[in-house]
């Protein structure tokens, strides 16, 4: 007997049913590369089956919180009653998956993050790492969950150039997303990466004709690119990513291509100056199990944070949690040493966060000011 990722196919059914019933459906995903070449993957396959009755949403992870969030559930209700699939976002937000059922949507969540203590009450839940699923390998990207489901819809017969693309999607999601490259991930990745030699995907093609982009090696390229699609540009709610792989001129891709070209140098120059501003900081902290630094003047850019975190975690080898502190609330990316987990960690101090969640390694949290120090003195304890 074949082993399947539990409730995989019982979306595609959902799915293909939606389509058939002309049923509108709202894809909810996250900005980054993994969430929005999720999204990507998810509305070509719909289309091709011949329905263009799909709405798309990203929320914005400064402003309204990471995942599901009230604000954009109320925002979307005018299109309830529908289908709505959250992709790499959504594990954690059990709150918020009850408002959305009163509000009259149907909920899927497609998410490969760490599960908190228990599932949120979703219609259908795809994630390889919940109790019940036999699936022998756990670690893929969003982006190769949604693969593997739109495999399904397609009943195993994608046609070519959508399969080809679709991999080149998935690969660069897993890498981006630092996924291992083993077992499936592999599969994904050696096919992604050979079929992006002669991607169709203006968007692609205008990223890796940029000069300081084109002379190098493939693996450089896609790290190259990844970053540039990292890049913050979101237009009428909709990340530069999702525009750029989504354009289908060629003259439009080069000058959005470019304009992040730009953006990624004015990041690259805060990134840094944030860092050199973190490093003077903990100098004299070297006995600290923690990196725990804030930003209270909210000069710190936070989409820049995960970055910053991954160089000061690298060089200290320390579990490192930056947070941008607002009136009430801090929202904080955090990133650590392979070998330790900081959603672990989190759920120890689960009943004091707002929200949190992520992968052992790379995670989030949002908290109330007042609660900012006991939060230190626990990770402290805990690491």
């Amino acid at each position: 007997m074949t082993l399947e990722i539990k409730n995989l196919k019982k979306t595609a059914k959902r799915i293909v049913k939606a389509i058939k019933n002309k049923q509108r459906i709202i894809l909810y995903g996250d900005s980054d590369m993994d969430g929005v070449s999720s999204v990507i993957i998810l509305q070509e396959t719909i289309k091709s089956l011949g329905s263009d009755n799909i709405e798309i949403y990203f929320p914005d992870r400064e402003n309204d919180g990471y995942g599901i969030n009230e604000k954009a559930l109320l925002f979307l209700k005018k299109f309830a009653p529908c289908l709505l699939i959250s992709v790499d976002l959504g594990i954690g937000n059990h709150k918020e998956v009850v408002i959305a059922k009163k509000l009259c949507f149907e909920v899927i969540i497609i998410d490969h993050h760490e599960i908190l203590k228990t599932l949120p009450k979703a219609d259908i839940i795809v994630d390889p790492k919940q109790k019940g699923d036999k699936y022998p390998f756990k670690q893929f990207s969003t982006a190769g969950l949604i693969f593997k489901l739109s495999e399904i819809i397609f009943e195993n017969k994608t046609p070519d150039s959508l399969r080809k693309s679709f991999l080149e999607l998935s690969a660069m999601a897993t890498i981006a997303d630092m996924m291992p490259k083993t077992d499936d991930n592999a599969i994904i990745i050696s096919e992604g990466l050979d079929y992006l030699k002669s991607t169709w995907r203006p968007g692609l093609k205008a990223l890796f004709e940029i000069e300081e982009i084109k002379e190098l090696d493939l693996n450089q390229k896609v790290y190259k690119v990844n970053s540039l699609l990292n890049v913050r540009d979101v237009e009428n709610g909709l990340p530069g990513s999702f525009r750029l792989l989504t354009i289908s001129s060629d003259k439009e891709a080069k000058i959005l291509a470019e304009k992040l070209r730009e953006k990624g140098k004015d990041r690259k120059e805060k990134i840094q100056k944030i860092t050199e501003e973190i490093e003077a900081r903990i100098s004299s902290k070297e006995s600290e199990p923690v990196v725990f630094e804030g930003d209270s003047k909210q000069e710190w850019d936070f989409p820049f944070m995960g970055v910053v975190a991954s160089i000061i975690t690298a060089k200290t080898k320390k579990p490192v949690f930056l947070y941008s502190k607002r009136e009430k609330e801090s929202i904080g990316s955090i990133r650590a040493p392979f070998g330790l987990n900081v959603v672990e960690a989190m759920k120890k101090f689960s009943k004091k966060l707002i929200t949190y969640g992520g992968h052992p390694q790379a995670a989030g949290f949002r908290i109330k000011n007042e609660h900012l120090e006991e939060f230190k003195k626990h990770l402290f304890k805990y690491f």
